[in-house]
Formats: C-alpha cells, sequence, structure tokens
C-alpha cells in the first residue's frame, strides 16, 4: 500500500504544477487613460476638500501672509510646471502670490499622479482661473516631472 502512495503523490504534484499560476513574472502597470475634463474636475474637487481645503480655504482664499491664495492666483497662471510640483512634491522656500511673499513649507500629500491631475484641473478651473488660458493637466505630464 505504501509503494502506491509515493507515486500517486508524484503524479498528482506534476499535474498541481501545471495548473499553477506564475505570479511572480506579474507586475502592476498603472492605469493611465485620460478622464474627460468634467470628470477630472469632479474628481479634483473631491481631492481639494480632503487634502487642500484645510490650509487654502473653501474658496481658496488661503491666509495672507501664510498660506497663498489659490484663487485668481498670477502664480498658478504664470507657474503651471512649478504648480504641479508642488501638489505632487510639496513646497518649501519663498514665492510670491499675487504681490505677497510667502515663506512656508508644504508637505507632499502623497497623491498619485492620478490625483494630482484630478486637483490641479480642479483647482485651474476655480476660484476666477476658469480664465487661464490652460490645457487640460494629463497623468503623463504630472508622471513625467521630477522633484528637481
Amino acid at each position: 500500500m505504501k509503494f502506491y502512495i509515493i507515486p500517486i503523490i508524484v503524479v498528482m504534484s506534476f499535474f498541481l504544477k501545471e495548473y499553477q499560476t506564475d505570479y511572480s513574472s506579474s507586475h502592476y502597470e498603472p492605469i493611465v487613460q485620460e478622464k474627460d475634463m468634467e470628470q477630472s474636475i469632479a474628481d479634483g474637487k473631491a481631492i481639494y476638500s480632503e487634502f487642500c481645503m484645510r490650509c487654502h480655504l473653501p474658496q481658496g482664499e488661503g491666509v495672507e501672509g501664510v498660506y497663498p491664495p489659490l484663487a485668481n492666483s498670477n502664480w498658478l497662471s504664470e507657474k503651471r510646471t512649478e504648480s504641479i510640483k508642488s501638489v505632487k512634491y510639496g513646497l518649501k522656500g519663498e514665492i510670491e502670490v499675487n504681490g505677497v511673499t510667502y515663506n512656508n513649507n508644504m508637505t507632499s500629500m502623497g497623491l498619485t499622479d492620478r490625483e494630482v491631475a484630478d486637483v490641479m484641473n480642479y483647482i485651474l478651473n476655480s476660484f476666477g482661473n476658469e480664465d487661464i488660458d490652460s490645457k487640460q493637466v494629463t497623468v503623463k505630464e504630472v508622471a513625467g516631472l521630477t522633484e528637481k
């Protein structure tokens, strides 16, 4: 009886190995399909409420001398890349927004590239920034930016 069990186990293990999935070769591929602008803005509004509103306030007005305004912001209109980088990586050091100097630290919120694109699209299409002639911020654009 013992002699029959060992060959059965060997044969079964061979068949089981054939049906196993090799997960070691799998890797994560992020979805980079772009949303339409309307959906991106709606999703960005939720992200703004969760991460940005506590400092920049509900209407993007900021706190003069402490947190720069996002409403009618010349910094957003003149420094698109720097604006996106500040959301993606945080911001440290002196900046001038609408003629007022700010020198505070904004830590990185740990947002994904998709979330950065969405919140930037919301900000650039809210708070009086609608007149900024800017194209949609895309995941590809955000992913292509490095911290330095």
